[in-house]
């Protein structure tokens, strides 16, 4: 005679059998929902990432041989101009390559803007400390700035002191100075550069102060298109204040120490 070592296993599986037919769906389904969630988590974490690699990665990529036609600054300020109703507002901007820039105004916008160009990565790590201290202590916030930053933020983005709008400029910054070298950032610089209202870079800037190309410019004036950077709309090249000159023979004198820009 056979003796069944588990005489109620039958009814065991039987009931059990029973109770899985009859429980919610969604209680069958609930193992198989985690991958699922896991699964559409990565897409909205990986889809945004990849666009704004690709909106962000491809316009400097671009821009390393390939003339920017507008910054976002020119942008705005036409914008405004336009909402305001200015109709005697006129964008000028006159892209002048590296080649017809004397050395002085090189040589000036770096000793004016940032003197450690040639030495940092697109950011003086120096000076951000010392602002930082400066602000800690209760002092007025000054820029830490670098020419690089400047750039990415006028090429790019738009005015501002939020952590968001510094991070992603921080972001454009790497880029350029991965996909760029110095001589095309010091370019695209000098071209950029707002120097009265609606007039960028060193192109319209000379043609406007001082009726002749970049390329004619003596040593003292490539120092006070300098000297109103980076406000050039309180700082004026057609009526200089007292700081405005003694900042013009501020740069000549530092300009002997940095030498030719690029």
């Amino acid at each position: 005679m056979r003796i069944d070592p588990d005489p109620d296993g039958e009814r065991r599986r039987a009931i059990l059998s029973r109770l899985n037919q009859h429980a919610p769906s969604a209680a069958r389904e609930r193992p198989k929902a985690k991958p699922r969630r896991r699964r559409r988590w990565r897409r909205w974490l990986v889809l945004p990432s990849v666009v704004f690699l690709a909106l962000t990665v491809a316009p400097v990529a671009l821009f390393t041989t390939v003339t920017p036609p507008l910054t976002a600054f020119m942008a705005r300020d036409w914008v405004i101009a336009q909402r305001e109703g200015r109709t005697d507002y006129r964008l000028r901007h006159d892209w002048t390559p590296l080649r017809g820039i004397p050395a002085e105004l090189r040589a000036a916008v770096i000793a004016a803007e940032d003197q450690k160009f040639r030495r940092h990565r697109g950011f003086d790590f120096d000076s951000i400390r010392s602002a930082m201290a400066d602000y800690e202590d209760g002092e007025r916030v000054r820029g830490a700035s670098t020419i690089t930053q400047q750039v990415a933020k006028n090429l790019f983005l738009w005015p501002g002191q939020s952590w968001m709008r510094k991070g992603i400029e921080a972001w454009y910054t790497v880029l350029i100075e991965t996909f760029w070298g110095k001589a095309r950032i010091l370019e695209v610089y000098l071209n950029v550069a707002q120097f009265g209202d609606g007039i960028y870079g060193v192109g319209a800037a000379s043609e406007v102060f001082f009726h002749c190309r970049p390329g004619a410019l003596n040593a003292e004036q490539a120092a006070m298109l300098a000297a109103v950077l980076p406000n050039p709309i309180r700082f004026r090249i057609d009526a200089p204040s007292d700081y405005v000159r003694e900042r013009q023979h501020w740069i000549l004198g530092q300009m002997r120490h940095v030498g030719e820009g690029m």
